[in-house]
Order: structure tokens, then sequence, then C-alpha cells
């Protein structure tokens, strides 16, 4: 589903990805450890191209997104979910408005008996299809993220992005959360990777862990692989 071969990024002098390695197989939920600031982020922007990488090859799908133009990235996008941190809802739009949005955005509009199923299904995913003529200023935190990840599924993508998908949550929702995101791989069998700090997520909802230090991975397993590691770096992810 994704393949990146030495992938490399630099903002000024300051060095973030040296070398990167790393596939995605179909239907598998891939985590990515690593401490703030060593480039987990940067490389899923990379991967859609929202930030150009330096040096190295991407592919999506089987394609080729360095070298794509922007309409064939674009096309692309379509088949790609993106869970950001906070959410990413428009404020001045209701749930429902954020989720007709990127449906709106492409060139399938459809009719509109279409796209409100559409939406009442996303939202069903989540459990959230009460909230549908909500604005986000009435959602609590979990329950931007469950409406984030809602719209980020309203394109049937066959990739998705999560983006710290439990920051900022109590434990319990967090739980929610990772277990939701394990439904959605059942429901959807869509590839993801999913960047946390968060260890219960992490042991929930991948099947496989990379870890990233000083911009290359360096380890690479299950959550209980990587649990009884002798090495203290490693181990450190699990105290």
């Amino acid at each position: 589903m994704i393949e990146v071969q030495n992938l490399y990024k630099s903002f000024g002098e300051k060095e973030i990805l040296k070398g990167v390695n790393m596939h995605l197989a179909k239907g598998e939920n891939l985590g990515i450890l690593g401490k703030s600031g060593v480039g987990k982020s940067v490389l899923t922007k990379c991967i859609v191209r929202l930030i150009e990488p330096d040096q190295g090859e991407i592919k999506v799908l089987g394609k080729d997104i360095i070298n794509m133009k922007e309409d064939e990235l674009n096309e692309i996008r379509k088949d790609i979910g993106y869970l950001f941190q906070g959410g990413a809802l428009y404020d001045s739009m209701s749930v429902r408005e954020n989720l007709e949005f990127p449906i709106r955005r492409t060139q399938y509009a459809g009719r509109k008996i279409e796209v409100d199923e559409r939406v009442e299904q996303s939202l069903r995913s989540v459990g959230l299809l009460d909230a549908i003529d909500k604005m986000p200023s009435e959602l609590s935190g979990g329950m931007k993220k469950r409406i984030g990840l809602a719209r980020a599924l309203i394109l049937r993508p066959k990739v998705i992005l999560y983006d710290e998908p439990t920051t900022g949550l109590d434990s319990v929702t967090s739980g929610e959360i990772s277990e939701l995101i394990l439904k959605v791989q059942e429901e959807y069998n869509a590839a993801s990777i999913i960047i946390t700090h968060d260890m219960k997520c992490a042991k929930i909802a991948t099947n496989r862990i990379k870890i990233i230090m000083d911009g290359v991975f360096n380890a690479e397993g299950t959550y209980d692989e990587l649990s009884r590691s002798r090495e203290k770096e490693i181990r450190a992810f699990f105290i």
C-alpha cells in the first residue's frame, strides 16, 4: 500500500529524516513510535506531499507520488484518509457540513440523498450520528476526534494516516478511540499508519510497530516483541 525508500528531509541545517525506509501492507495497522521532534509527522506529511521531501522514493498504491503533477496527486489523495492531531474541523461548519466538504471538493458530488447516506454511514461508524447537526464548539475532545475520523472515512479511503489520534484525551476516551481504530480496520479493511505516544493505543490498535530514532527506523516488531527488548532505548517506550 505504501513504500518509502531512502527518504530524507531537512529544515535549514536541521536534519529530520535521514534515509527512512518502510512499507505498509494491505489491511495492516502500522504503529510509529518515537520521541517528540524526531520526524514522525513529517514522514506522514511527506507521504501525502503536504511536505516536499528532499530525497527518496515514495509509492502509494503502487504509484510514484514524488513526481506526480498536482491533478494526479489530488486524485490519489482521495484514497488516503488523514486524521490530524486536533481533528482539524472547520469551526464555522456543522458536523454535517464538515463531512460533506470533502465530497463536494471531489469530482464525485452525487445526488443529495447519496451524500446524506454517506455522511450518516460515516457517523454511524464512529457512533455519533446524533451529533450530525452540532457545531464543533459543542463537541468534547473525544467527539472531535471521532468526527475527524468520520470525515477521514467519508471517501472510503484505502489508506488512513492517524497523527496522534489519542493526544489530549483521558484514559477512558483514549481507549475508546483505540478500539474504534481497530473497528475501522476490520470494517473498511483499510491499511493505516498510526503515529502515537500512547502505548495503550499502540497495544490495542497496531499489528506491527516501528521505532524511529536519529532520523531512521532502528527497531521493528509487534508490541509484545518490542516490549521484551533488552535494548535500553527501546524498553524506555514500554516503561
